[in-house]
């Protein structure tokens, strides 16, 4: 930079006997006493001690001011023992020097009045001998120097201590008077400056390039004499920008002083507040500000332009030279003044062996920390986290200083290092770093998790102190994984990665080779050109796709081993006790690599460095210990893997081996104490998920080396049982929440992507090509599709690829793999998986609400993996452990139990529900039978009626009912209801989209044989059945008709069964026999008589008697008398009347009794009026009493209240109530599911616009991958026609009547693409038995927060939407395959039978569709806290996350990032504002995951999410406690208050409507 000017430094280091005064010709005495004279004389008119006694000066010429200048030059230069004269000297001085301030003192001559530049300039130079120390005066500060019977190491006389302190009060008084003529003068010239800046150089050098020695004048005025000598060049700068040859002179001599530890703080101390204002300057106000000190931000004038902040900038990073060289004591050390000293000394054979320099391992580490600082500015990593932290770098101080005497004592060399100060005023002992104030927690909890695992170690590691753990709390902040802290992302105005290396790459690149093979010579030419000395090479070098060796990374650069040093150096100063260093540099490279944007171009010479470095620092020790270089690396590189570096894939096998050093140790073996070991094990954690896709993705493909090794190549299915038995091991031992929420979410990924992988190749076997019907249905080929450009994936067979595995396995130098116990298959990873976590979830997760969920989900999501070899047992006992960790947890003692608990075990009660339905076998066995309908009874009731197999079982009645919580009662109900109705039920016609039937009551009377052909409304159509409630939970609505197509005279019922559950729809017969035997019975209308079988016998008249012949004769009891007689109560003439009206009816019966017996005695003919016939069969029957009876609810009982309940069992609704039909119409429209929506957007590079993102959806050049996504979501439903839930209220759970004319608009503009899915005609929906989920791509902002009416269109079949979507056509969504509404009308074909009872039958379909009416949403109150939105964005450009504009968009429970990757992954970045409750599982922050497991995981994310959601209000109630609140709302409302008798009374007559 300064090659071609001329440096003063020999001129200045010379400057003191340049300037000596004609009195050092004179005697020693003599000369004394002149100087004492006339000092005394002169200092006594300047009012020092009384500003008032000043008078003014005598001298008035100028030979007069020249002669005392020469008295007090001399003056300066007398011994410190003479401290009057020299102090007097001193104040002459800097009275005088006012002459150059805007108010001179009066005790100023005339003639420096008139010329106070020139004597100014004079009077700078005279003050230079002030600092310069004494010959022999030194020896008794070091004793080192003398001879041998003199040594007194470590101490310091009294009296040389007393004058030290003399010295330095007279020298801070020049400083400060210094200080105030940079401030205040107006009238300094540019000779005046450089006098100035020279002065201050030149007493720089004088007191610091001696080696350093503790408690000289040199150390005593380090600090001071070097924050003067910044702070006033800077004001140069401004108002006298220093030549080329001072900015020479200074950076030479800063180069000298490079032991000091006070040049590297204040060099960082400047060039921190010059990054501040440079940052500004270059990338405006909005780039994230550097937060400094006040008073180190007062250094910079604010009126330093520009320009003047560049140029200083750039010239003060480099004015110490390459900053790596403080590795180096060679370096360091080859100056005149340690030569002088190593020839002196007879302790040092050598300069690098001086005690000072034992502190260049924490000088390295601050200067290395300087940069890494100005880096994490550059990059926009940098908050205001470390306010208040003074105290804490004094702390970090006190311990580098400790650890270097601790140092010394333990490698015993030959002269120990004295303790540098650790007690200074207003100076900067560190850096601010980002995350500092965590860095203290962080290091608090390292040391309360136990004592440090090897405490052999050397105590040189120790010196870094906070340099990996600032860089591993801000990689741990940037990513995320401190969910206590604040979330920091790169800021998007960064620079390119490129020009920041193109700074800072030379030092970084080069201090993290320090102690490798690779280390940078030395001797190489650029290694002192600064830290813009690769500049040139990196641009020249040729750009390339991949990494083939890394020679091209290594071709710029000249390594060697540096042997010689090792040799000569110190046990102290080996390269070993630089690492902290080393890990700050590598700690900042990779923060610099993990900020590459999207498309972003990084130099392949960077990348070949970068990889290298990486890879060198990733060495695991022995006993795998872990280093501060490895730590550093782990915690600064979290996104390594997922930001699209290319060859980035070479490292996996490294990245693999650190990681098994870290995850699977319950104790981290690490060589410093202060790292935090969960975010250590955090940061692993994120570049293990980062690698889970890896091995099913690229297959057989062999990975690279940087170098060449000799060994065999490594393929990516090699490290796929690594990385499986690394995901176990680590959640084996994992004891952190947050920690063990991401291994969660791995392991899921791991399973759910195995099993996809292999029902994709089953596909494959099965002959079925990418043309067939099976694929075009929505089933991707993702074995072949995931292969990109990069892979060279083999299409062989299984068996093929299964020995293909194991032979490049056992090529691989690792012990033999027994493929039955490695989870190489999805089942075998299935049963690890399983086991694992229930195991866990009851031993040590039961008590953690966040990591049980995540737990549960867990399981929730294996239950659902469809795996070809699924072993019963292993399920079976999936569902015992859940049983019994519900068991557990409602055994826990009354103080225990809390929402959180209940929390957790509702949620296991939805696990046991999902493994259920996904595996109906399990109920038939009796065990596991039994075991299920235990919990259940224990969540109902509180407790078991058998709590062991050889005790008596308590029956129902007896049992007292005491829940765990309400919460927990529902869910066991639950539970049960799924257990009897939806376990191993073949879905209907609806398949999933409801479990409800879709017949209502005008539908099933339209069916009726008395429908007249008119339309029948609800509410008319409510009036022909009967409705009960049957114990306030169950709706029974009874139609006492027969059906149109029933032809046979049996009593029949149709009933609609409203339950909590679902609503169902049954036709019952009564039968006497079973319709197989029905027609075997033989029919006539007159049978005939039968015949006789025997003559008849004599028929002989005979009179009953009924009582004796001697009952007239038996005498009356009192008894008899109880009972009066008739005529005897007759009381009034209305009741006599009555009597009298019985008698005679008695009297006429008889008559007529006598007269018949009469004719059938005289007539003994035969009479064919008597014959016996048939009666005619029966076509009207009371069937509401029928099947109640069967039923058993007409017992008394039954209509009586009982103890528990003041309400009967049965109970009767009145139909003519106003608002019952609204309130029955308003229980359907209370799903019995959970129903959630979501929400996808495509945000192109750069969009921020929400207008312009959702229009996105309408495009034909969206990425296929895209399509491919929302594919594996749902499958496409019509809205009209879809029985489920479509986003909104007013048309779910319901089929939509033809709209007008007028709703129809054919002309209108055709909506393509994704688009067809806004929720208007169609969506994705997904459901199963506990929840919906409709998949919405909006197209206009209306179809977020309102939805229009919907049309008649429908959908040409489920068939060909799902073509639409797995097509790679750009523009596959089409419109076509959706008709038109007036193709419908004229056509007919618009109408669907999906009403009609005859599944086979489509006749009578135009009617019953017109006899339905617009159904009515539910009320507004119950539509809070019941469906959540998520966002699904799919980002072409990662950094759009920052900008993506939710708020305008909506409010979204949790927003889910996809980014497709150069390899054909998926990253994924979640967002959200989470409560108590975290974010759920499986998919988790930075995750990367295969396009072919995508789908499921992004739908169980969502879905838990919101279910996390639900959890957290206290206020929420299940869908079937809604709507079994619902029913009890009928029965206070429309309930028929009647008696027994009345209530039998009313079960006869009949209904209309």
């Amino acid at each position: 930079m300064y090659a071609d000017w001329s440096s003063l430094t020999i001129q200045l280091q010379c400057l003191g006997n340049s300037t000596q005064s004609v009195l050092s010709k004179l005697p020693q005495d003599d000369s004394k006493q002149v100087v004492s004279a006339v000092v005394k004389t002169v200092a006594n008119n300047l009012g020092i001690t009384v500003s008032s006694d000043a008078k003014p000066s005598a001298l008035n010429t100028e030979q007069e001011v020249n002669w005392c200048m020469e008295v007090i030059c001399h003056g300066l230069c007398l011994p410190l023992t003479e401290h009057k004269v020299i102090s007097d000297s001193v104040n002459i001085y800097c009275e005088w020097l006012s002459a150059l301030l805007p108010n001179p003192k009066i005790c100023v001559p005339k003639p420096v009045l008139e010329d106070p530049n020139f004597y100014g300039q004079k009077i700078i130079t005279h003050l230079n001998h002030l600092f310069i120390p004494r010959k022999g005066e030194e020896e008794q500060i070091n004793p080192a120097v003398t001879t041998t019977d003199k040594l007194v190491k470590g101490k310091t006389l009294p009296s040389a201590q007393d004058t030290i302190h003399r010295q330095a009060v007279v020298c801070h008084r020049v400083l400060r008077r210094v200080q105030e003529l940079a401030h205040q003068s107006t009238v300094m010239e540019r000779e005046t400056w450089e006098a100035l800046l020279s002065f201050l150089l030149a007493i720089n050098d004088a007191l610091l390039s001696p080696p350093a020695v503790k408690d000289d004048i040199g150390d005593q005025l380090c600090e001071r004499v070097l924050g003067v000598l910044f702070e006033i060049w800077l004001i140069a700068c401004v108002k006298s920008f220093p030549s080329p040859t001072l900015w020479k002179t200074f950076r030479e001599m800063c180069m000298n002083w490079r032991h000091r530890t006070g040049l590297v703080t204040q060099w960082n101390r400047v060039n921190l507040c010059l990054t501040s204002r440079l940052l500004g300057v270059l990338y405006g106000p909005r780039f994230p500000v550097l937060n400094i000190p006040k008073e180190d931000s007062e250094l910079i004038p604010d009126t330093m332009t520009n320009e003047c902040v560049a140029q200083s900038w750039f010239r003060f990073l480099n004015c110490i030279g390459n900053p790596v060289e403080l590795s180096k004591p060679i370096a360091v050390s080859n100056t005149q003044q340690f030569k002088e000293y190593a020839l002196k000394s007879f302790g040092v054979v050598d300069p690098t062996y001086h005690p000072c320099l034992a502190s260049l391992p924490s000088i390295f580490l601050k200067a290395m920390k300087g940069v890494s600082t100005i880096v994490d500015a550059y990059l926009g990593l940098y908050n205001d986290l470390h306010a208040g932290e003074g105290e804490h770098n004094q702390e970090k101080e006190d311990l580098v200083d400790s650890s270097m005497i601790s140092q010394q004592s333990t490698n015993q060399a030959p002269i120990q290092a004295p303790t540098p100060p650790t007690s200074r005023k207003n100076i900067i002992l560190g850096l601010p770093r980002p995350g500092q104030m965590i860095s203290t927690m962080s290091r608090s909890t390292s040391t309360s998790a136990g004592p440090p695992q090897n405490q052999s170690l050397s105590g040189s590691s120790l010196i870094s102190t906070s340099a990996v753990m600032n860089s591993a709390i801000m990689l741990a902040t940037v990513t995320g994984t401190l969910n206590d802290q604040q979330n920091l992302s790169p800021s998007p105005l960064r620079p390119s990665c490129n020009s920041i290396l193109h700074l800072f790459g030379l030092w970084l690149f080069e201090a993290a080779f320090i102690g490798t093979d690779l280390r940078v010579n030395s001797n190489s030419p650029k290694s002192s050109l600064g830290a813009r000395g690769s500049v040139e090479t990196s641009r020249d070098q040729p750009r390339t796709s991949s990494f083939t060796g890394g020679s091209s990374g290594v071709s710029s650069q000249t390594y060697s081993l540096p042997a010689s040093e090792m040799e000569d150096l110190p046990p102290g100063l080996t390269p070993n006790n630089f690492e902290s260093g080393r890990a700050e540099a590598l700690g900042a490279l990779c923060r610099i690599f993990c900020s590459k944007r999207t498309g972003e171009e990084i130099l392949p010479v960077y990348l070949a460095r970068f990889y290298l470095a990486v890879q060198k620092g990733l060495a695991v020790g022995p006993d795998k210990v872990v280093s501060e270089s490895l730590a550093s690396i782990l915690l600064n590189s979290s996104n390594l893997l997922r930001i699209d570096l290319d060859g980035v894939n070479v490292l996996a096998p490294f990245l693999v081996t650190a990681l098994e050093a870290v995850l699977p140790e319950k104790e981290i073996k690490m060589t410093v104490s202060y790292i935090n070991r969960g975010d250590l094990r955090r940061s692993a954690i994120h570049l293990l998920q980062s690698m889970l896709a890896l091995p099913l993705h690229f297959s057989n493909m062999h990975i690279k080396e940087l170098l060449p090794t000799g060994g065999p190549s490594v393929s990516f299915n090699q490290l796929k049982p690594r990385l499986v038995n690394l995901l176990i091991n680590a959640l084996q031992v994992e004891t952190e929440g947050v920690n063990t929420h991401m291994l969660l979410g791995c392991l899921m990924l791991g399973v759910q992507d195995a099993a996809s992988l292999e029902e994709a190749e089953l596909t494959q076997n099965d002959g079925f090509s990418n043309n067939t019907d099976r694929n075009s249905a929505g089933l991707f080929n993702t074995a072949s599709e995931t292969g990109s450009v990069m892979s060279d994936q083999t299409n062989g067979s299984a068996d093929h690829y299964h020995h293909t595995q194991l032979s490049e396995r056992s090529s691989f130098n690792e012990p033999s793999i027994d493929m039955d116990n490695v989870a190489d298959s999805a089942h075998a990873l299935f049963v690890r998986a399983t086991y694992l976590v229930c195991h866990r979830l009851i031993s040590s997760w039961r008590s953690e609400l966040n990591t049980s969920l995540a737990a549960l989900e867990m399981l929730s999501g294996l239950a659902r993996i469809q795996i070809q070899e699924q072993d019963a047992l292993e399920c079976k006992r999936a569902v015992k452990w859940l049983c019994d960790y519900i068991v557990t947890q409602c055994s826990r003692p009354p103080q225990a139990h809390s929402r959180d608990l209940h929390s957790s075990i509702v949620a296991a009660f939805q696990a046991c529900v999902t493994w259920l339905v996904h595996h109906p076998y399990l109920l038939q066995d009796k065990e596991c039978l039994s075991t299920v309908l235990e919990v259940v009874e224990l969540g109902i009731s509180g407790s078991k009626s058998q709590q062991k197999a050889s005790s008596t079982p308590v029956t129902k009645d007896e049992k007292a009912l005491n829940p765990a919580s309400r919460r927990v009662r529902e869910a066991a109900e639950n539970l049960l209801s799924v257990i009897m109705e939806q376990v191993g039920h073949v879905q209907s016609l609806t398949g999933s989209e409801c479990l409800s039937s879709l017949l209502d009551e005008s539908s099933l009377l339209l069916q009726s044989n008395s429908w007249s052909g008119e339309q029948v409304s609800n509410h008319t159509a409510v009036k022909a059945f009967r409705y009960f409630v049957i114990d306030q939970s169950v709706v029974l609505g009874i139609l006492e008709e027969s059906l149109g197509n029933s032809q046979d005279p049996h009593p029949t019922v149709t009933a609609i069964i409203r339950c909590p559950s679902n609503k169902s729809v049954w036709t019952l017969k009564l039968r006497h026999l079973p319709r197989h035997k029905s027609g075997q019975v033989q029919r006539s209308a007159n049978p005939g008589r039968p015949l006789a079988m025997a003559e008849p016998g004599t028929r002989k008249d005979s009179k009953p008697c009924f009582f004796p012949d001697s009952i007239e004769k038996i005498p009356l009891c009192a008894a008899d008398r109880s009972i009066p007689a008739v005529d005897s109560i007759a009381g009034d003439e209305t009741l006599a009347l009555e009597l009298d009206r019985l008698a005679r009816l008695n009297e006429q019966q008889s008559i007529l009794e006598k007269d018949l017996s009469h004719t059938m005695d005289e007539d003994t003919s035969y009479s064919t009026e008597f014959e016996c016939k048939p009666p005619e069969p029966c076509s009207e029957f009371q069937t509401a009493r029928l099947i109640l009876s069967h039923l058993g609810f007409l017992s008394i009982s039954a209509l009586r209240g009982a103890l528990d309940s003041p309400l009967p069992r049965l109970i009767a609704l009145h139909t003519e109530n106003d608002g019952f039909a609204k309130d029955i119409e308003s229980l359907d429209q209370i799903s019995p599911r959970t129903f959630d929506t979501m929400y996808t957007f495509y945000v192109r590079p750069g969009q921020t616009n929400s207008v312009d993102i959702i229009s996105n959806s309408q495009a034909g050049d969206l990425n296929k991958m895209y399509l491919e996504l929302l594919a594996s979501l749902g499958w496409p439903v019509n809205v009209s026609t879809h029985s489920g839930w479509t986003g909104d209220y007013s048309t779910s759970w319901k089929i939509i009547d033809e709209p007008s004319t007028n709703d129809c608009n054919p002309a209108g503009p055709k909506i393509s693409g994704p688009a067809r899915f806004n929720g208007t005609e169609a969506i994705l929906y997904w459901a199963d038995v506990s929840s919906e989920l409709a998949i919405i791509v909006p197209c206009r902002s209306t179809d977020i927060y309102s939805t229009e009416s919907r049309p008649c269109s429908s959908l040409s079949g489920n068939q060909q939407a799902a073509d639409a979507i797995s097509t790679h056509s750009t523009s596959s969504f089409e419109r076509g395959d959706i008709p038109d509404c007036a193709e419908e009308r004229s056509s007919g074909s618009g109408l669907h039978g999906s009403l009609s009872l005859d599944v086979t039958s489509g006749e009578s379909t135009t009617r019953r569709k017109q006899g339905r009416t617009n159904q009515v949403h539910p009320d507004q109150k119950t539509r809070s806290n019941i469906d959540y939105k998520v966002a699904l964005v799919w980002l072409e450009s990662m950094e759009d996350y920052l900008t993506f504009p939710v708020n305008e968009l909506g409010s979204f429970s949790i927003t889910i990032f996809v980014h497709p990757l150069s390899t054909g992954l998926l990253r994924i970045k979640l967002a959200g504002s989470f409560g108590k409750i975290s974010v759920s599982s499986p998919l988790v922050d930075g995750m990367v995951v295969s396009r072919r497991s995508v789908g499921p995981l992004l739908r169980q994310t969502a879905i838990n999410m919101c279910r996390r959601r639900r959890l957290e209000q206290d206020l929420y109630q299940p869908p079937h406690v809604r709507r079994k609140l619902k029913i009890q709302e009928l029965v206070s409302k429309h309930r028929i208050q009647m008696s027994e008798p009345e209530f039998f009374a009313n079960l006869f007559m009949n209904t209309s409507y």
